[in-house]
């Protein structure tokens, strides 16, 4: 390959006084320098949030809309970050990466490991704060804190009914929809409700 048809490598002409990093364009150097500076220009118009990044800001507004541009190809899942639907994407591989050291169980999240392996070592890190329960999981600390609140969260569409756990929403929807979803094998007989 002559010189001619050679790549060219870009031209670093600017540098960071601070670092000695250096960059192609002046752009890219001023957009260093706020790492050093700790500035934050870019400002939500919804909430104190401020960081130094256009995109960021444009990540972090999705937590007000709601939107999720990203779409798994393979179900109905959708992501605010293409980085949550990569790691999602993974769910749909037989790829499992992730082995626990003391029993035969694979994963394809670091996250499901570490939540995993509390079952070998009985560690509960989530407290609460209002009471002694503990748990190994974040989610079962959150369902249980609403123990101690009034706050009723999740409302029935058709009446005036609200409860602090979707299970007990999905539960009493049976009443508007008669969904009967359990049977006795013996004589047919079905009902809403599982006997406890």
């Amino acid at each position: 390959m002559d010189a001619a048809n050679q790549p060219s490598c870009p031209i670093k002409d600017y540098k960071c006084m601070i670092c000695n990093n250096m960059f192609t364009t002046a752009g890219n150097l001023k957009r260093h320098l706020f790492t050093h500076t700790g500035e934050k220009l870019f400002e939500c118009s919804v909430c104190e949030y401020r960081c130094r990044q256009l995109c960021s800001l444009r990540k972090h507004l999705r937590t007000h809309t709601g939107e999720k541009p990203y779409s798994c190809t393979e179900c109905d899942y959708k992501s605010k970050t293409s980085s949550d639907l990569n790691v999602h994407m993974r769910i749909h591989s037989k790829n499992k990466p992730f082995k626990c050291s003391v029993c035969e169980y694979r994963c394809n999240q670091l996250c499901q490991l570490k939540q995993h392996l509390r079952t070998h070592t009985g560690e509960k890190p989530f407290a609460c704060t209002e009471c002694n329960y503990k748990s190994s999981q974040s989610g079962h600390l959150k369902t249980h804190l609403l123990t101690h609140s009034d706050e009723k969260p999740f409302a029935c569409t058709e009446c005036d009914y609200r409860c602090k756990l979707s299970r007990h929403l999905k539960r009493h929807m049976r009443i508007h929809t008669e969904d009967k979803p359990y049977r006795d094998p013996e004589c047919n007989y079905q009902c809403s409700q599982s006997s406890s």
